[in-house]
């Protein structure tokens, strides 16, 4: 489910980095702050944060030069009280604060305490002469940053009950897919060998069935991907769900085979009734039209 949360994430950033840096903005402050009393200062501040954020893993913070000026605060007994004095200046968080000198919120990596995907959230603190002073910095496992900002994400109660609806669906369709191959073998099958006896509108049918088992194992197979699996929507494909368009391509080629069928048909046996088989290849057609206007439409707004 990583990619499917990656992907929630970037949905969402913006709400949580305004949520996030809204929430230190109100707890960091450089009133009676010197530097005898900074360690002390920084110390109240983390463990006001811990009580406010409390699904965060880690509260920390660092200088100008990026060294941590006070150990790891955390519930996490690994974690907390752990770093003091280590060197910050390579992170990525660390430098983006200083560079745009305003609260960031970087992308998923592994943590290498927890090995877990965090995300760090950095609010800088800067003295009346504009000078920095430290450096807040809070990290979040992914999952609880989704729960915090969008409750409604995969890892919700919803969210686990619409996986299993999903699954059970899947499972329901695969079966009536692997019916309609059975059936359509079946009825293939049953022509026999000998050429001159094949029934072609029987052997139009036999593949119509077939048709139908791809398109809804397709189907089946888009659902269980993207809503069990979570799996990524393939590059280009803008925000419309797989699903629906690779579903509704199926049943415009079997659309197109039972049109071809009645052509055949009516042309030999009852040429009148071809209006019909036009009739179906114009719906056909516009289908196609619209599912090709959906795909650009969802592109566009990529």
């Amino acid at each position: 489910m990583v990619i499917k949360e990656i992907q929630e994430y970037a949905d969402i950033r913006t709400k949580a980095r305004a949520y996030l840096c809204y929430i230190m903005s109100r707890h960091a402050s450089n009133i009676g702050l010197t530097e005898e009393n900074k360690e002390k200062y920084v110390k109240r501040q983390l463990e006001t944060l811990k009580e406010v954020i409390s699904t965060a893993e880690v509260f920390y913070a660092v200088d100008e030069r990026g060294t941590q000026v006070y150990h790891n605060v955390s519930d996490n007994k690994k974690l907390n009280g752990q770093r003091e004095g280590l060197d910050r200046s390579e992170r990525a968080y660390f430098y983006k604060t200083v560079t745009e000198k305003r609260c960031v919120l970087t992308d998923p990596y592994p943590s290498l305490a927890t090995n877990n995907l965090v995300i760090t959230a950095s609010f800088p603190v800067y003295d009346e002469a504009e000078n920095l002073l430290y450096i807040l910095c809070v990290d979040i496992a992914l999952e609880n940053i989704l729960k915090m900002v969008h409750p409604s994400s995969i890892d919700s109660t919803f969210g686990k009950y619409s996986k299993f609806v999903y699954a059970c669906f899947s499972l329901a369709l695969l079966l009536v897919s692997l019916l309609l191959f059975v059936k359509g073998v079946s009825s293939f099958l049953h022509l026999g060998w000998h050429v001159d006896t094949i029934d072609i509108n029987a052997m139009f049918e036999a593949t119509i069935l077939l048709t139908l088992a791809l398109a809804i194992y397709d189907l089946v197979k888009a659902i269980f991907e993207e809503e069990v699996l979570g799996k990524e929507k393939k590059e280009g494909s803008g925000d419309g769900h797989q699903t629906m368009i690779r579903f509704l391509g199926s049943i415009i080629i079997a659309l197109s085979i039972e049109a071809l069928m009645l052509v055949f048909k009516f042309a030999i046996t009852e040429p009148e009734k071809l209006i019909s088989a036009v009739y179906l290849i114009l719906g056909v057609t516009a289908l196609m039209v619209g599912l090709s206007i959906y795909i650009k439409v969802n592109k566009a707004d990529k």
